[in-house]
């Protein structure tokens, strides 16, 4: 609920602070006094459009401030004020309460803070969505939109629609996807049937190359070695003769090993300990090097022999390049993007079959979201007629007895710009996100008297007095919210204010209710009175204030809604007896 309002330069209103309580709350004063710019500061904390021309002549800005509780509200509202705070970072005041800010700037520029926190406009209007609705002058007229009465209606059914609503979108997504794909391929054909192709040759090309992970380096090596191999093998025939001795001569006494088994000869016919001692370390040499020329031996047999090996590599590393020109970088690149081209030719299937096969998926997602839709619109019906009887039922106490609400739920014909038409029950209709119904409103205003469009039928008063009915029958889905209703009762007078009155009283009792209003007939119903005061400066512009009237103040306040009798002890016997009736009443709710 909303607990405190401040309103810094705001119009006529340089500044003053209301608090509010549960129950009804009534806001009264002269016309000119400002009623209507404390619907208007609170729009501005629903994240409303800030207008430059609202700010007080000769203030730099002005600004709102408003205390919010949700001590009383739904776990379902608590949930979503806390998923809000929790993303924009704001945070509850001491006692738990959320402050939002807005203030707006003489050159039209605004901010919004909501709980200590600078955030956009739009997130205040996210605040407030669950806590906060606001029903201006004008907005009655939004119940002359056909969204808009669908949307009541939806609200009225409740959940019964609500999981059909879900249950249909999610149908008719699945059928939009295959359709849509459908089409794609259909149009692409061509383009899709000349990627599979060249997709397709690559595959081909790299196949038959049969390219290994590698290769590349691999055979750069090979190659850089074949071009060297006569200065190879003449280092490795060099070094192994300067070891072992060459194997064209049968007595090579210069080798290492030859050299080496000399030394070791005579070491063993030595009579000195310390000259045999060396003998080991000397068959370990001799080892060493044997080992070594065996590698030798081993390193020039490998040598290629095959004058045309090094053509025969050549010509491989030609072909892995042609390869790597064309996929990748290198072969491990080409390697990989194969793999990719065969992970895409098996999306890519403009067969007969296949496009027969999906036109099949597409044919049977049309039935389900028929179907559903279907079961949506009969739900809509069977609610629509709940809804017309407690409308009426309401209007009655409205003093429009006689007038009866019809609401019609019809097929939206498809147009002939629509591009997803649906078929259901053999008529084709637009599936629109929320179904393929319109909803109407219609009025008969007496008993025999043909049931028109709201828009062509209900008067000023008429059309305030259904939209109340209406907020009244549909209470129930959305408890705890506070609701603002700026003159509500425009075009009412007599019995029917008094029922306005009876009907905003009834819905004080589940939700906070915040009016402004000219009738006393409905000022009397209220738990909370406030008046906005207006004061003529001598200089400077008129300034206005809000205060909360004590139970004689509110004698005299009605006294001087009644007609001005204010200053005559006939109005204020008057207003005594309205006040005592409507008290009546209020205890009778």
């Amino acid at each position: 609920m909303l607990e405190e309002i401040r309103i810094d330069s705001l119009g006529v209103i340089s500044g003053a602070s209301a608090q509010f309580h549960e129950g009804l709350t009534v806001l009264t004063g002269e016309t000119g006094a400002g009623k209507t710019m404390v619907v208007t500061s609170l729009h501005l904390l629903s994240g409303a459009r800030a207008d430059a021309g609202r700010v007080r002549l000769g203030a730099q800005r002005a600004v709102v401030e408003g205390r919010f509780s949700t001590d009383t509200a739904s776990e379902q509202v608590i949930d979503d004020v806390d998923k809000v705070l929790e993303s924009s970072g704001g945070q509850r005041d001491e006692d738990n309460s959320i402050i939002a800010v807005r203030t707006v700037n003489s050159d039209g520029r605004s901010r919004a803070h909501l709980g200590g926190r600078s955030v956009p406009a739009s997130v205040l209007s996210n605040f407030t969505d669950s806590l906060l609705t606001v029903h201006g002058q004008n907005d009655q007229l939004r119940l002359l939109r056909p969204d808009q009465q669908l949307g009541a209606l939806d609200r009225f059914a409740g959940d019964a629609v609500a999981s059909l609503v879900s249950k249909y979108r999610t149908a008719r997504k699945t059928w939009l996807d295959a359709r849509n794909e459908l089409i794609d391929r259909t149009e692409r054909s061509r383009e899709l049937a000349q990627e599979a192709d060249r997709l397709q040759f690559g595959l081909q090309e790299i196949d038959s190359l049969a390219p290994e992970p590698g290769e590349d380096r691999s055979v750069a090596e090979d190659v850089r070695r074949l071009g060297d191999l006569d200065s190879l093998r003449e280092t490795a025939e060099g070094a192994s003769a300067a070891l072992v001795g060459s194997t064209e001569e049968a007595s090579d006494t210069t080798s290492a090993l030859y050299l080496l088994g000399e030394a070791r000869s005579r070491l063993e016919h030595a009579e000195d300990a310390a000259l045999t001692e060396l003998l080991p370390r000397l068959n370990d040499a001799m080892a060493i090097v044997g080992d070594i020329g065996a590698d030798l031996t081993s390193y020039l047999t490998d040598l290629p022999s095959d004058p045309g090996a090094l053509d025969s590599i050549l010509n491989r590393q030609a072909e892995l390049k042609s390869l790597t020109r064309k996929y990748a970088a290198d072969v491990d690149g080409v390697i990989a993007w194969a793999e990719e081209a065969r992970e895409r030719l098996s999306h890519i299937d403009t067969s007969a079959d296949a496009l027969a096969e999906l036109s099949a998926k597409v044919d049977a997602a049309a039935v389900d979201v028929a179907a559903a839709a279907s079961k949506l619109s009969a739900a809509r019906a069977k609610a629509a007629v709940k809804l017309s009887k407690a409308v009426s039922v309401e209007l009655a106490g409205l003093a429009m007895g006689k007038a009866k609400l019809q609401i019609d739920v019809r097929a939206l014909p498809a147009g002939p710009s629509d591009t997803a038409p649906i078929v259901v029950d053999g008529a084709e209709l637009h599936a629109g996100s929320n179904g393929v119904d319109e909803v109407e409103f219609r009025l008969s205003a007496h008993d025999g008297a043909q049931a028109l469009p709201i828009s062509k039928s209900a008067s000023g008063g008429e059309l305030s007095r259904v939209m109340l009915a209406l907020e009244v029958v549909l209470a129930g889905s959305d408890k705890g919210a506070t609701m603002v209703f700026d003159e509500v009762d425009a075009g009412v007078g007599g019995r029917a204010a008094v029922e306005v009155g009876r009907r905003l009283g009834r819905l004080a009792r589940t939700h906070q209710v915040i009016v402004v209003t000219h009738l006393p007939q409905v000022a009397a119903f209220a738990d909370t009175h406030l008046v906005v005061d207006k004061t003529d400066a001598k200089k400077g512009a008129a300034n206005s204030g809000v205060r909360t009237l004590s139970s004689s103040e509110r004698v005299v306040e009605l006294a001087r809604m009644l007609a001005g009798l204010d200053d005559t002890e006939t109005g204020r016997a008057h207003a005594e007896e309205l006040l005592a009736t409507a008290n009546a009443d209020r205890a009778a709710l």
